[in-house]
């Protein structure tokens, strides 16, 4: 059982009056976690939570965030979190927000959570409305049944064509346009752990590692409305007023870190990258960010 509140007193507050989409902009601003903890955001991407203290990301800019740069305002990884590059219990707390339906091996990705941290949070689209509504990069459908994660493998990004078709026919502009905006808590699952992730994958066997067509419009950087950019201006200000930046600057990542290869934690920084001084890898510092996934070629080795 989980010991956390799913809100804050502000999110509450704003559902009961009947502001639910201001509510759920709050979240990200929420972590029911003490000051001393230690947060880890896996999937940052270029909008991290207020409370992580450490960022993973596997890019700097990808097409499936529509290249939305990363924000790297605090200690930051490049990695991916089927092997995460972190020692066994480092962090605190995790944040997963919208990263695990785009893992083919959902239970690598489970099981890494768990193992580098004691306790954590993870947020994906309920699976109602990635059945009627998928999402090109989104290779699972999650929802969650009595604190249970329920989890289906795709094997391709839509599942029934039929239904899609009869949905985006009359139905798709008033669910993303009406509906979703002002319910979103109704088609996301939110799920708080506490030592372990309660979970059950429906179709191990399924391989979900399909290779993933993005379309023309999901590989443009959307234009942002008057409403999201005042949106994302005023939580740019609370996040760098919420953030515990004087402590970040502090964290050496170093002391945080395992070799993703052999898993030693013997791990050192050298003049150009990351060194694991058991199996020899060295891992490339890139624009001032470890990248635990790409290695250094042998000959430029010191």
């Amino acid at each position: 059982m989980n010991k956390f509140n799913a809100q804050s007193m502000a999110m509450r507050f704003f559902r009961a009056i009947g502001l639910e989409r201001l509510a759920w902009s709050l979240r990200r601003l929420y972590c029911p976690v003490k000051g001393g903890a230690l947060v880890l955001e896996v999937g940052s991407g270029g909008n991290p939570y207020a409370r992580a203290n450490v960022l993973l990301d596997a890019y700097e800019e990808t097409k499936e965030r529509h290249w939305v740069p990363l924000k790297a305002d605090r200690p930051t990884v490049l990695g991916f979190v089927e092997n995460l590059p972190f020692r066994d219990k480092s962090f605190d707390f995790v944040i997963a927000s919208h990263v695990l339906e785009h893992s083919p091996e959902p239970k690598k990705f489970l099981a890494e959570l768990q193992r580098v941290a004691k306790a954590g949070y993870i947020e994906v689209p309920d699976a109602f409305m990635e059945r009627i509504n998928p999402y090109t990069d989104h290779r699972l459908e999650i929802t969650c049944r009595d604190n249970k994660l329920i989890i289906k493998k795709k094997t391709s990004h839509v599942v029934e064509h039929e239904t899609v078709e009869l949905y985006e026919h009359r139905v798709k502009s008033f669910l993303t346009r009406e509906l979703i905006p002002r319910r979103p808590f109704a088609f996301h699952v939110r799920y708080y752990w506490n030592e372990k992730i309660d979970y059950l994958i429906v179709n191990p066997e399924t391989d979900a590692s399909w290779e993933v067509q993005l379309d023309e419009a999901q590989s443009r950087r959307p234009m942002l409305g008057l409403r999201s950019r005042v949106q994302a201006c005023v939580l740019n200000i609370a996040r760098a007023v919420l953030s515990q930046n004087r402590r970040n600057k502090k964290i050496v990542l170093r002391n945080l870190l395992r070799c993703p290869s052999c898993y030693s934690e013997f791990i050192s920084e050298i003049h150009d990258g990351i060194k694991c001084n058991d199996c020899g890898s060295i891992y490339a510092i890139k624009n001032g960010i470890p990248s635990m996934i790409s290695l250094i070629p042998l000959n430029k080795k010191n």
